[in-house]
């Protein structure tokens, strides 16, 4: 795959992979020491997608009307413009915070160009925050226009950040679902496995159509089948924990539900793809769920 004319640029700047491991185990250990319900909150697991993301708009929103509301002021001199100014400012300010701690907690996981993807965008991000804080002491003592400037300064360096955003998520594939840009799987029933084959506690891979199907048998008996690779980072569920009816992916501890492909754990946020099952014939037959082939890319 070619290189992105940012990549190219992160790649000429060795002193980020320096940065990023001295910051990032203190990051992990960090989000670590909260528990695993705040890492769910964190990865968004409770919203279904991830909150980074939604966070992000707080800030891009509030700072953007904080510049309209700079030119107006600038333009008419109301004194209300100018409250509403300093009011969006702060609010995106705040909302930046926020999505620095959600943004800091996605990017713990990356490793190689991601990751250096990530440290340009989080210094990027922090010049921007830092600026538009200076702006915010400037302007209460008094000296409005240079705290104009330094926003207007904040502003258009988070937007190169906001690139490099996007290059996380389009290029990288950056908290997406993985199992959208797999096949479907088959539309009837065909058989993968013998029964005796799969036993209580088995968690067994096969492929059918090309994709792979994890099979397992839950504590009540019933064979179950779900996407066999993660969707947060395509880590193999076959080599990973079993937990009673859930299994714990080896790559970053995601726990899925074996029959329903329920996230239980972050940081995916993403349900498994599902098939349904059944036994014929002493066979393990398997197809997919009607919910797998309706949110598959076209």
């Amino acid at each position: 795959m070619a290189e992105t004319l940012m990549q190219r640029v992160v790649e000429a700047l060795p002193f980020l992979d320096d940065i990023a491991e001295d910051v990032q185990p203190k990051v992990q250990e960090a989000v670590d020491a909260g528990g695993t319900t705040a890492r769910n909150v964190l990865d968004g697991v409770w919203l279904e997608a991830p909150l980074h993301p939604a966070l992000t708009d707080v800030p891009v929103g509030a700072w953007t009307a904080a510049l309209v509301f700079d030119g107006l002021d600038v333009a008419t001199g109301k004194e209300p413009v100018r409250h509403a100014a300093d009011a969006s400012l702060v609010f995106g300010t705040l909302g930046a915070l926020g999505a620095t701690v959600t943004g800091l907690s996605d990017w713990r996981y990356l490793s190689g160009g991601s990751r250096r993807m990530g440290v340009a965008h989080g210094l990027l991000n922090t010049i921007g925050l830092v600026l538009s804080i200076v702006s915010l002491i400037l302007r209460a003592s008094g000296r409005r226009n240079a705290g104009r400037l330094t926003f207007l300064t904040g502003y258009s360096i988070s937007g190169m950040a906001a690139h490099l955003g996007g290059e996380l998520s389009y290029h990288y594939g950056l908290r997406v679902d993985r199992n959208v840009f797999q096949e479907a799987g088959p539309d009837e029933f065909v058989p993968v496995l013998d029964e005796r084959e799969l036993a209580q506690n088995d968690l067994r891979r096969v492929e059918v159509e090309g994709v792979g199907v994890l099979l397992s048998r839950s504590t009540a008996g019933e064979v179950c089948a779900i996407a066999a690779t993660c969707n947060h980072f395509s880590g193999p569920l076959e080599a990973g924990d079993r937990q009673g009816d859930t299994v714990v992916c080896p790559l970053h501890n995601s726990r899925f539900d074996l029959c329903s492909g329920e996230v239980i754990d972050g940081p995916a946020v993403f349900p498994q793809s599902r098939y349904e099952t059944r036994v014929r014939d002493g066979r393990i037959e398997v197809k997919a769920a009607a919910e797998n082939v309706q949110k598959k890319v076209r």
